[in-house]
Order: structure tokens, then C-alpha cells, then sequence
């Protein structure tokens, strides 16, 4: 029989107000030194800092077990004394987050570039979480009915943006992980933060406020499914990713369901609307942020900014092309735009690597007031696929295309139906490129294509 603990033996105490910290690692490291086993945290609020998983550990919330995180992001600093498996010198940093401002020669990615030690470097104050893991393998995370992990949005101004706190779970370098049946909510920033992971398994859960709900970094093998996002931030997020599959999720931001990037990504069968249920927590004043004041429903910026966007960013390196990105049978509602991929140069988030193709099939969408944004890169071009598509505008929808594109290899329109829509062009284009229509309907749009007469611009995301 595998080893397991109650945090209860090691000395936690339910809805005590003082830290639980140490009670709650010391049973994790009593499972490290049997060789592996199961942390059970029972019915009951706990209070807590950051905590350290070790390999083969599952952490059990029981049935309305709660980790509550503490408001204070010195009391997440706990991993740099840990005495059983330290951190080397090089794995930590007291590097500080940079506005880009502040950052030079943000193009392009080098080894020896500090600017980014806040996020290169796993022991670092911007990849402090209230559950963490570095280097590990086979770690589970498992709810049970009502098990709560909230991060009380946890203000830091030596944070992102000088408000954003800890993560909810931070994951660097971990092999083999499940995460299930829990509820995760008003993380201080990203819910969960996932860096050069494989094999991530992350089955009915539910990401509620805070800010991106999943953000991963060049990880190979990801799932996830059966799952709820009503996130203030991006719902599904990251770059440099590889094998990625998104099924059965229900997807309501304030920023874009997907801001993803990397190759051979499915999603489908995905409900995408807007919008969010949760307001960006950037909008809220100083003054709410420093006493972490809920994430807001009824004010600040609510919409949904776009279905999917592109991502691609230069602090870390892409190993892969991009490539094979598909949005399958899924439901889009009310969201600004359907996609969005920008690689002009005006948005620092795309500039990492291009995309080579994109395909969005059997999609229904509403709602949609913007055009779709298809600028590709122009030695590396996009192809984009839209198959069995239909699209029914908002009523002020009255701009002079359904697609904004250049440096595209290829527009693929099959099925493809507008409805709601006052067009002049189906594609207004920059560039030359193959387009193949096929058994659409388009309403009384003059032209499927026009060479524009202005210069490209598109808002940033």
C-alpha cells in the first residue's frame, strides 16, 4: 500500500488564522521520504504560503477541503530554504519584472539577455506560486467535490505590472501531471503557469477570476479537458508548445479565449462567449488593487477582445515551427474578434516565431464585430482554412472586410457564410496570394478580394 498523510498529523489546523505553511510541506516531504504517496488535505479553510510537490506526491483536497493563500507575497519565498532537494545558484534570481519600456532589443531571444532572468530562472519572485513544483515527475493534483485552491489576489508591487502576485501553481520542468476536480480562483497572477512541462494531463477543473487560466511555455503533450474558464485574463494561453489538445471546455474571458501558439494544437468542441463574467483586473484603480479587491462583474473591461490570437513571444525560445493550429465544432459568442494574428511588428507578443497555417472548421459563430486579422510573416506565409463556417455579424458590423490579409500562402474559404454583414470585400489584401472559394454565401458583398489603399495597421491585443 502507497504511504499517505493527513496535514491534520503533521500539525495543520483547519480555519486557524495563522500560517499552515510548514505543516502542509512537512507531510509533502514525509511522502518524498517514502518514497512517494499521497497528502491529504481534509475539509477545512488553510492558510498558507507556498508549497513545494515532490516527485510520485499526489495532493488530495478531500470534499470541502480549501488552501487559502496568504495576502503577503513575502510569505511565497518559502522554496529558497528548502534544505532537501535547494535550489542551485543558478536556478534562482532576484531579478525584478521589467516593464517593456525598460527592456531592450525586445526582437529577438539571446541566452545572456537578463532582461527576462524574471521569468527564465525557476526560482524567481514573478514564478513564486502558492503550489509549486520544479524538476519533479508524477504529481497529481486531485479535488474532490467543493476543494477550493484561492489565491486572494494577492497584490505585489514588486510584481507584474506592480500589482500582479503569485501564481496559483507553477510548474517548472515536471514530467508526467494530472490535475483534476478542483476549483481554482483570485490567483495573484496566472492560475496555473506551466514551463517546459510534458506530458500534462489537467481533466474537470474550474478557473474562476484572476488572470489566465492555463499559460503554457514551451510544453510538450498537453490536455485539457472537460473544464470551465471565466478568467479576468486570457482562458487557455502560451507559445512554444507542442501536441496540444483543448476538448469539451466552456471558454469566457475578458481578453481572448485562446492566446496560444505552437504546433499541433486541437481544439474542439469548445464553447467560446463573452462577455467575461469576470472583469480584467488591470482595469481596477490602484487603490483596489493594493487591498485586492474582487475581480469586478459589472465594471471596468469586460469584453471579450477575441476568439483566438496568435501567440508567439520572444523571451523564450521556439524550438518548433508553428504549425497545424485547428479549431473544431466549437460555439463562438459575442466576442470582439474571431482571430487574430498579427506579425506587422506593432504587437510584441507575436514576434517570436510566424505561424505556417491555421484551420477553424464546422464553427458557428455570433456576435462578431471586428474583422479577422490575417497578417503572416513574408518569407514564412500563413495558409488559413475556414471550413463549414458560419459567422452572423453584430448589427454595427459595417467595416470594409471580413478579413484584413497579407503575406498569406493561401485564404481557403469552404461553406463559409456571412450573415449580418455590410462588406465591400470579403478580403481586403496587401499582398498577393492564392484564394480558393467554394460553395459560400456572402450576401451582397461587391468583390471577394481588393487590393487596400491604406497602410496596414491593427490594434494590438
Amino acid at each position: 500500500m502507497k504511504f499517505s498523510i493527513s496535514i491534520t498529523k503533521t500539525g495543520a489546523v483547519p480555519d486557524s488564522t495563522e500560517l499552515q505553511t510548514g505543516f502542509i510541506q512537512k507531510a509533502i516531504d514525509a511522502c518524498l521520504e517514502n518514497g512517494g504517496g499521497t497528502v491529504i488535505i481534509p475539509k477545512g479553510t488553510y492558510y498558507t504560503g507556498d508549497i513545494r510537490l515532490r516527485s510520485n506526491t499526489t495532493l488530495l483536497l478531500e470534499e470541502g477541503a480549501r488552501l487559502l493563500g496568504s495576502n503577503n507575497p513575502e510569505d511565497y519565498f518559502n522554496y529558497l530554504h528548502d534544505t532537501i532537494e535547494p535550489l542551485s545558484s543558478e536556478q534562482i534570481t532576484d531579478a525584478p519584472y521589467l516593464p517593456f519600456s525598460l527592456i531592450k532589443d525586445e526582437n529577438s531571444y539571446t541566452e545572456n539577455k537578463p532582461e527576462y532572468n524574471y521569468m527564465r530562472v525557476p526560482g524567481s519572485r514573478w514564478n513564486n506560486a502558492l503550489i509549486r513544483a520544479f524538476n519533479a515527475e508524477n504529481i497529481k493534483i486531485i479535488g474532490q467535490k467543493d476543494s477550493i485552491i484561492d489565491g486572494c489576489n494577492c497584490f505585489d508591487e514588486k510584481g507584474e505590472s506592480n500589482y500582479r502576485g503569485p501564481h496559483g501553481i507553477t510548474f517548472w520542468g515536471c514530467n508526467n501531471i494530472e490535475l483534476k476536480g478542483y476549483t481554482i480562483k483570485n490567483t495573484g497572477n496566472w492560475a496555473h503557469n506551466l514551463t517546459f512541462c510534458s506530458n500534462v494531463n489537467i481533466n474537470s477543473i474550474i478557473v474562476l477570476a484572476g488572470h489566465d487560466g492555463v499559460h503554457a511555455t514551451d510544453c510538450n503533450n498537453l490536455s485539457i479537458t472537460d473544464s470551465d474558464f471565466y478568467t479576468g485574463d486570457d482562458c487557455i494561453a502560451g507559445y512554444g508548445n507542442v501536441n496540444s489538445y483543448i476538448s469539451n471546455c466552456t471558454l469566457n474571458s475578458s481578453c481572448s479565449a485562446f492566446r496560444f501558439g505552437g504546433t499541433n494544437m486541437l481544439a474542439e468542441h469548445c464553447h467560446i462567449f463573452g462577455p467575461g463574467k469576470y472583469g480584467f483586473r488591470g482595469a481596477l484603480s490602484d487603490e483596489e488593487k493594493r487591498i485586492s479587491a474582487p475581480s469586478p462583474k459589472n465594471s471596468g473591461r469586460n469584453n471579450m477582445l477575441s476568439a483566438f490570437t496568435y501567440y508567439a513571444d520572444y523571451a523564450m525560445p521556439i524550438k518548433v515551427q508553428p504549425c497545424n493550429i485547428i479549431i473544431s465544432d466549437c460555439k463562438i459568442e459575442n466576442t470582439d474578434r474571431f482571430l487574430h494574428y498579427n506579425y506587422s511588428g506593432n504587437e510584441k507578443w507575436q514576434k517570436g516565431s510566424p505561424l505556417i497555417n491555421i484551420r477553424f472548421e464546422n464553427i458557428k459563430a455570433s456576435g462578431i464585430e471586428m474583422p479577422l486579422t490575417l497578417y503572416g510573416d513574408e518569407n514564412d506565409k500563413i495558409t488559413f482554412t475556414m471550413k463549414n463556417v458560419e459567422i452572423d455579424m453584430q448589427d454595427k458590423f459595417k467595416h470594409f472586410a471580413l478579413i484584413n490579409a497579407a503575406n498569406y500562402e493561401s485564404i481557403n474559404l469552404t461553406k463559409v457564410s456571412l450573415l449580418n454583414a455590410d462588406l465591400d470585400t470579403v478580403i481586403n489584401k496587401w499582398t498577393d496570394g492564392n484564394i480558393n472559394i467554394s460553395g459560400c454565401s456572402f450576401g451582397e458583398v461587391k468583390t471577394i478580394s481588393k487590393y487596400s489603399d491604406t497602410e496596414f495597421s491593427a490594434e494590438p491585443i
